[in-house]
C-alpha cells in the first residue's frame, strides 16, 4: 500500500520510522519533510496547510492511507476534504479537531460533562480580564484559545506578570488570532503526565503514558516551549492512577465529544496533572503529541497500520495492542534562542555511525548541498530505550556529546533528575 504522511516533524519522523516497519506498506511519501525524513520516505514539496494540493496529490497517487501530524491542518478540515473524496485519513475532522484548536470549547466541554480539570474564566475583552487578575492570587494560568505552536501558556507568578501577559497576548497579537480570547485559569501542582489514546469514535485505548519536559532550562527554568524531551513510562503514573483516568477522564471525553456531535477518530492527547485531588486535565491535543511520539512509538510493538485502519473501520475493540516493557528517552536539542528567535541553516556535524539502539528523529532540518542544516527552533530528538530511563537517557546524552551545531541547546537533567 502506498501511504502519505502530512507534517515535516520529529513527530512525522517517528511515525514514518514506525510505519517503516510495517510489511504491509510499499511506499511512503511525505509532505513537506524534512532532511532527516528524506531517508526514509519521499517528500513532496507541498505545504501541511495546502488542503486542496494534498488531496489532489492522494488522488493522483492512488494512496492508500493518509497520515496527518500537525494539528493546524486538521483545525483546517484536512480530514473531512479527504472523506469527501472518499480517501482514507488518519485524524480527526475539524468539528472534533476543536478539541484542542479553541481552548474555551475544550474547557466547555470539561465544565459540562463534569470532566476534572482547573477552575477558570473566559475573556475577550483585555480590560475586563485585567480587572478580574486583579481578584486573584498568584501565580495563575493564562492561555491563548487558539493553536499557538505549544507556546501560548503563560504561568504568571504576580499581577505584574499576568498584566503583561494578558497585553502581550490580547493586545500585542503575540500569538496573532489566537489570542483574540483567553482563559485564565487556577494553578494546579502536581506531576504532570502525557497520555495518548487511539479512539475510533467508541473504544479508547490508551498508549503508553511519557512525561514530557515544556521548559527551556534545566530543572524546569524558563520559557514554555513545544517539549525538550520526554520520557516513557511516566514517574507517578501507576496501574490505579491508570484505572482512575479511564473511567474519570478518557472514557467521558470521547462519550462528551459524540454528545456533542464531534464524534472523535484519531490520537487524543491527554495532559494530565497528578494533582491532590486526583488526577486533572490540563490540556488536549487533537493528534499526536510532540516529543511524546518518538518515545511512544519506540516501545511499540504491534504493526501501527493495522492500529490505523482498525481506528478508521471503527474496530479498534478488536485489537490488541503490545506494548514493549522497556522505557524510552527523547532529548531535544534545539536552536540557541528558542524559543524566541533563533538562526537557520547551521551546518549539523556527527550525525554518522550512529549505534543501532538509538535513533535521531528530524524535527526542524533541512537537506542542502548535501549536508544536513538546522530549519527550525526544535532540530533534532536523539531517543533511545532501556531497562529504565536513566539508562536509557544515559545513551542518548553520549550520542549527543558526538552531535555538533553553531548555537545548538538541549537540557542536561532529563531521565537522570530525580521525579
Amino acid at each position: 500500500m502506498k501511504v502519505l504522511i502530512v507534517g515535516g516533524g520529529g513527530r512525522e519522523h517517528a511515525i514514518i520510522w514506525k510505519l517503516k516497519q510495517s510489511k504491509r506498506i510499499d511506499k511512503i511519501y511525505c509532505a513537506p519533510g524534512n532532511g532527516g525524513i528524506a531517508s526514509l520516505a519521499e517528500c513532496v514539496d507541498i505545504k501541511a496547510e495546502d488542503i486542496e494540493k494534498l488531496v489532489d496529490f492522494a488522488i493522483n497517487e492512488k494512496i492508500d492511507l493518509t497520515v496527518v501530524g500537525p494539528e493546524v491542518p486538521l483545525s483546517m478540515g484536512l480530514a473531512d476534504a479527504f472523506e469527501e473524496k472518499g480517501l482514507r485519513c488518519f485524524g480527526p475532522k475539524k468539528a472534533a479537531a476543536e478539541i484542542e484548536s479553541s481552548k474555551v470549547f475544550s474547557k466547555y466541554l470539561m465544565k459540562k460533562y463534569g470532566i476534572p480539570t482547573a477552575s477558570y474564566m473566559e475573556f475577550s475583552d483585555p480590560q475586563k480580564a485585567r480587572d478580574y487578575i486583579e481578584t486573584l492570587s498568584f501565580p495563575t494560568v493564562i492561555k491563548a484559545d487558539g493553536l499557538a505552536a505549544g507556546k501560548g501558556v503563560i504561568i504568571a507568578q504576580s499581577l505584574t506578570e499576568a498584566i503583561e501577559a494578558v497585553h502581550s497576548i490580547m493586545e500585542e497579537k503575540t500569538f496573532s488570532d489566537a489570542g483574540d480570547r483567553i482563559i485564565i485559569e487556577e494553578f494546579m501542582e502536581g506531576p504532570e503526565v502525557s497520555v495518548l489514546a487511539f479512539v475510533d469514535g467508541k473504544t479508547v485505548k490508551p498508549m503508553v503514558s511519557a512525561r514530557d519536559h515544556k521548559r527551556i532550562f534545566d530543572d524546569d527554568m524558563g520559557l514554555n516551549t513545544g517539549g525538550m524531551g520526554t520520557i516513557s513510562p511516566a514517574p507517578y503514573y501507576t496501574a490505579e492512577m491508570e484505572k482512575i483516568c479511564m473511567e474519570e477522564i478518557f472514557v467521558p471525553t470521547i462519550d462528551a465529544m459524540n454528545k456533542e456531535g464531534r464524534t472523535f477518530k484519531g490520537v487524543v492527547f491527554f495532559g494530565l496533572m497528578l494533582t491532590k485531588d486526583g488526577p486533572k486535565v490540563v490540556e488536549y491535543n487533537c493528534r499526536f503529541g510532540d516529543p511524546e511520539t518518538q518515545v511512544v512509538l519506540q516501545r511499540l510493538k504491534t504493526d501501527l497500520v493495522d492500529i490505523m485502519d482498525a481506528v478508521i473501520d471503527g474496530t479498534l475493540s478488536n485489537i490488541n495492542i503490545e506494548w514493549d516493557e522497556s522505557a524510552a528517552s527523547c532529548i531535544v536539542i534545539a536552536s540557541g534562542g528558542y524559543p524566541g528567535s533563533y538562526e537557520k541553516g547551521k551546518v549539523i556535524t556527527g550525525l554518522d555511525n550512529m549505534p543501532s539502539d538509538v535513533v535521531v528523529f528530524h524535527s526542524g532540518t533541512k537537506l542542502q548541498d548535501g549536508q544536513i542544516k538546522t530549519d527550525g527552533g526544535r532540530v533534532l530528538g536523539v531517543t533511545a530505550k532501556g531497562a529504565d530511563y536513566s539508562v536509557s537517557s544515559k545513551k542518548v546524552y553520549e550520542v549527543i556529546d558526538n552531535i555538533s551545531f553553531e548555537g545548538m541547546h538541549y537540557r542536561k537533567d532529563i531521565g537522570v533528575k530525580k521525579y
